[in-house]
Order: structure tokens, then C-alpha cells, then sequence
């Protein structure tokens, strides 16, 4: 029932629209089809990304004052946990808000993925609207030398690297040091490792995964550190969170 319902709501219109700019872009280029429904895609997610991007960008900052708060009460986890909480209401910080976009983004998420490596073949094709021309089958070469049904390592790295600099941004920076506190917090670690980890598995999954599937991930991945720099100059013009007093 579920996957039925998934198939109906999200993974078939993504098809039509998919199988629709393939009938109406010249030459009839995959790859071409697959950079404007990417583009469209995240036009429809801009709202729920942009909110995820703005609630981690808002939670790195709080960083140093969530440092003093661990020297501040670090003998009172009850206390710890009111300031924490007092600190997300006064700075009007929902810990959740980054999670949720991301959580709501993850079923078209998955569409997208089922589109891209078994869409592509004909047999998929039955399930057009029967007001969409159904073009016999999908020309998986792209440019004229481009298989977009096949592995390609260029697309892979190229799309780790993508992975890496997006992640980059993102990553936490070493807060202020805190007497008496860590001189790197979890979420730093956490971001550590992650910078590498992430455009590895990128990497490892994109040469094993048709390259139309990774040709919209290296085009969300873009698109995406677009979006983050676009949101990161707006806030520089905020002014910097307090380090919080722990020599009180």
C-alpha cells in the first residue's frame, strides 16, 4: 500500500515530467532532460533546503556559548540541559528545524533515485500519463558519446569532489577557547569526519550507480553550495552571538 501510494504521489510524476522534457529538448538529450528537471527540483525544495542550510548555520554559531555553558554546569546535567534549552528559546534556535526539512526532502529524495536507475528503461514506460507521448524507449546517450545508463568514474569524482566542498562549508569551525572546556566540541569531530567520509561514499556509490542518477546529484550538489553561499553572505551581515561569561 505504501509503495503504491509512493509510486502514484511521487515516483510516477517524476517520470512524466522526466519522459516530457525528454520529448521536447532538442535532439531528444537525456542528459539535457535531466539538468532542467534537476533545476525544477530544486525550485520546489528551495524553501525546505534553504531552512535546513539557515537551522545548521544557526546551531554552528551557538557553538561557543553551548562550550561555556558544558564548563559552566558541567557537574549538573539538569542545569545543563534548562540553559541549553533557555539558550535555543533566546536565540530562537529550533535544534529540530535542521532535521525536519531534511526528513520531509528524503521520500522525493527517493523518487528521484528510483527515477534515474530504473526509469530509464522501457518497461518503466507504462506508467505514463495517457496524455504524455510515449517515446518508445529513453536515448541514454547524451552530448553523442555520453552513456548516461553506465558507471562513469569522471562523473563519480567529480561529484565527491562537489561533495567535499559543500561539506567544507558546512563544517564546523573550532569555537573560541573556553577555559576549562574541550578545545574541540563533538559536532566539530562529527564534521571532521564527515568531510571526508561523505565525498568517499559519494564516490564509491557513483562508480557503481548509472551516471544519469549521478549527472542530478553532482547538479543538486552545485546547486546546493549556490544555495548555502547565497545564504551565508545574507548572514554575515548579522552580528556575531556573545561568548557567554564563564568566570562568573
Amino acid at each position: 500500500m505504501i509503495g503504491q501510494l509512493f509510486n502514484v504521489i511521487l515516483f510516477q510524476p517524476l517520470l512524466n515530467a522526466l519522459v516530457v522534457l525528454y520529448n521536447v529538448v532538442p535532439g531528444h538529450d537525456l542528459g539535457v532532460a535531466i539538468v532542467i528537471l534537476t533545476v525544477i527540483i530544486r525550485l520546489i525544495l528551495y524553501p525546505l533546503a534553504s531552512q535546513s542550510i539557515k537551522s545548521q548555520k544557526a546551531l554552528q554559531e551557538l557553538q561557543p556559548k553551548m562550550e561555556a555553558l558544558k564548563k559552566l554546569h558541567k557537574n549538573d546535567k539538569e542545569k545543563l540541559a534548562k540553559e541549553t534549552m533557555e539558550l535555543y528559546k533566546s536565540e530562537k534556535v529550533n535544534p529540530l528545524s535542521s532535521c525536519l526539512p531534511l526528513l520531509i526532502q528524503l521520500p522525493f529524495l527517493l523518487a528521484v533515485y528510483q527515477v534515474f536507475s530504473s526509469g530509464l528503461h522501457s518497461d518503466s514506460l507504462n506508467l505514463l500519463y495517457p496524455f504524455v507521448q510515449n517515446p518508445g524507449q529513453l536515448n541514454p546517450i547524451s552530448l553523442g558519446f555520453f552513456d548516461l545508463s553506465k558507471p562513469n568514474v569522471i562523473l563519480a569524482a567529480l561529484t565527491g569532489l562537489a561533495q567535499f566542498w559543500q561539506t567544507k562549508m558546512m563544517s564546523v569551525k573550532r569555537p573560541p577557547k573556553v577555559p576549562g572546556a574541550k578545545d574541540e566540541d563533538m559536532m566539530t569531530i562529527m564534521n571532521q569526519q564527515m568531510l571526508y567520509f561523505m565525498p568517499i561514499m559519494t564516490f564509491v556509490l557513483g562508480i557503481s550507480w548509472p551516471s544519469g542518477l549521478i549527472l542530478y546529484w553532482l547538479l543538486t550538489t552545485l546547486l546546493t553550495v549556490a544555495q548555502q553561499e547565497l545564504i551565508f553572505k545574507k548572514r554575515l551581515k548579522k552580528p556575531e552571538v556573545e561568548v557567554i561569561n564563564t568566570n562568573k
